[in-house]
């Protein structure tokens, strides 16, 4: 059986599916085309669709003849469909797909799902307590450590944003790249280690939060009680706009300058000189709301 696999690059769990795969003796498929082409493809069927969904369509289309894909779940923002059913609304938007399979990013509920991969792919169950027994190990989140938060001569700024999309090289590279220009350093919130960001999102008083939100409002509470952080750049991917609902939300509750910034895969972004103009002269943004909710910014 031939399964092609998805990961996203700031996988929780980097390489358990793979090995997993490998172990019940189905090497992965991974996609032939890079990020810019895969982008175009997507792009070619799903036109009005965010810059994510049209990276993975490109992707699983550039595999050829696979009897399945692994897809690893994206934490969904509030009202983000995509996110929270990826495999079905692609099949059914899409006629000829292989079967796409979605599986846990995190170790809840990991090794239920991968049981029932298992048995799926190799009908020997044998083979599959075996296969689980191996890949164990990487059935954790891997320890990591805070990213530096200054760079010399650089004011720093909290770059926010879903995992999933800030990890994309085709969303990331040219931004760092424009935030040095600038004279700014960019500490990525996919950066963090997923483990502190969850446990300062016990914080947010809002038991119907999703995990996207979550994870976005963990991030922000981290990063803002930091004095090195002077101001905040939230990033959605384009057409996005559960994304941008969240960010702008959280946006509104900085008492550091803010700036949404929408990516679709571009190079130049014009919109971050004024940004950096007000960080770095220190100007003053919105006042931070009161409210248990907010990520209030205090230091960790």
């Amino acid at each position: 059986m031939r399964v092609g696999l998805l990961e996203t690059h700031a996988a929780r769990l980097p390489g358990y599916w793979a090995a997993f795969l490998k172990e019940l003796g189905s090497e992965p498929v991974l996609p032939a085309l890079d990020d810019t082409q895969a982008l175009a493809l997507g792009r070619e069927s799903l036109p009005n669709e965010p810059l994510g969904v049209q990276l993975v369509l490109g992707r699983i289309l550039s595999m050829g003849r696979v009897d399945a894909v692994l897809i690893a779940q994206w934490p969904a923002v509030s009202g983000d469909a995509w996110s929270e059913a990826l495999p079905d609304l692609l099949a059914r938007r899409i006629s000829g797909l292989p079967t796409l399979i979605g599986v846990p990013d995190g170790p809840e509920g990991l090794e239920g799902a991968a049981t029932e991969l298992g048995l799926r792919i190799s009908q020997n169950a044998g083979r599959v307590r075996l296969a689980l027994e191996k890949v164990r190990p990487l059935a954790q989140d891997p320890r990591a450590a805070q990213p530096a938060l200054t760079r010399a001569s650089r004011a720093t700024v909290a770059v926010i944003g879903p995992r999933a999309l800030l990890s994309e090289p085709l969303v990331a590279a040219p931004l760092r790249a424009a935030l040095d220009d600038l004279g700014l350093y960019g500490v990525f919130s996919h950066e963090l280690p997923v483990a502190d960001v969850l446990k300062r999102a016990e914080r947010l008083e809002q038991p119907r939060a999703t995990a996207g939100d979550r994870e976005l409002f963990g991030a922000v509470s981290l990063l803002g009680g930091k004095g090195a952080v002077k101001g905040f750049l939230f990033v959605s991917g384009a057409r996005d706009g559960s994304t941008a609902t969240a960010t702008a939300r959280l946006a509104e509750r900085q008492h550091k300058p803010t700036l949404l910034l929408s990516v679709d895969g571009q190079t130049d972004f014009p919109e971050l000189a004024a940004f950096r103009d007000l960080v770095t002269s220190g100007g003053a943004a919105r006042p931070a709301p009161s409210g248990p909710d907010s990520a209030d910014g205090e230091s960790a």
